[in-house]
């Protein structure tokens, strides 16, 4: 019976989400299925921190989403998630859930609060960091760049991440049986996840150039023709940049707690 409202719970999150336009069709097939996972490994506590990111991280893509319409012009996808924007956020979070529900070893706590916080510390500082009043600075020509170009931070969206990501340690240690000292080793290793992935961002992943407009893009079509590749690997997108940069910081935190 408790599964079957859990079931209810999820299949009523998911709904909502849809109609309020955070999900389309595709995110809320894979967000029900991320939930289910994480429900059946970490029970209500691991729902309700995914639900902490999600809540959060969706009500940050709405905030001031005008005065970010250049930005997401830019990127290849918009503020609505698709099911690989899911999977990228909560997929290896939900994998890690179900070891847990099978295994129960005490480490996958740290290892799926680091993968949910270096998610919600990348989401914060993506959302916010466009909204600063000065340009960000570019790790890889160690310049300013556009606001929202990948691989470049600015002081506010730095600071958007770190408490992004320490807000779901914090809820971490409210939820489940952790320690003031593991509390702030998710926190760390989510914000380092954060760090990486505006690393991946800066060197490996793939930026377009429009032949038509000439603006750096995410997009493999700009002005519905064939941008031209410029830097990084094709295959390597934001969602592929965004589930290596928490897989990366997970293991780096499983390292220092084994």
């Amino acid at each position: 019976m408790g599964q079957i409202i859990s079931i209810l719970i999820i299949l009523i999150a998911v709904y909502l989400a849809w109609k309020e336009g955070f999900l389309n069709k595709s995110g809320s097939i894979a967000a029900f299925f991320v939930g289910l996972g994480i429900q059946l490994g970490f029970h209500y506590q691991g729902f309700i921190l995914l639900g902490v990111f999600f809540l959060t991280s969706s009500l940050l893509s709405k905030y001031k989403k005008d005065k970010k319409a250049r930005v997401e012009e830019m990127h290849e996808k918009g503020s609505t998630r698709d099911y690989m924007q899911v999977l990228a956020n909560g997929g290896a979070a939900a994998l890690v859930s179900l070891f847990y529900g099978w295994s129960g070893s005490y480490e996958l706590i740290i290892l799926f609060a680091v993968l949910l916080a270096a998610a919600n510390s990348d989401t914060w500082a993506s959302e916010i960091g466009p909204l600063s009043k000065s340009k960000p600075f570019s790790l890889r020509t160690f310049s300013r760049a556009k606001a929202g170009t990948s691989g470049a931070m600015s002081l506010l969206g730095t600071i958007a991440g770190f408490f992004g990501s320490l807000l779901i340690g914090f809820c971490a240690y409210l939820l489940f049986p952790i320690s003031v000292n593991e509390f702030l080793l998710i926190s760390l290793f989510g914000f380092i996840g954060n760090i990486i992935d505006t690393l991946l961002g800066a060197y490996v992943q793939a930026e377009y150039q429009c032949t038509v407009c000439g603006a750096k893009v995410e997009k493999r079509v700009h002005h519905a023709r064939e941008a031209k590749q410029i830097k990084g690997f094709s295959f390597l997108n934001n969602d592929a940049v965004n589930i290596l940069s928490g897989v990366l910081a997970a293991c780096l935190a499983a390292l220092f707690v084994l």
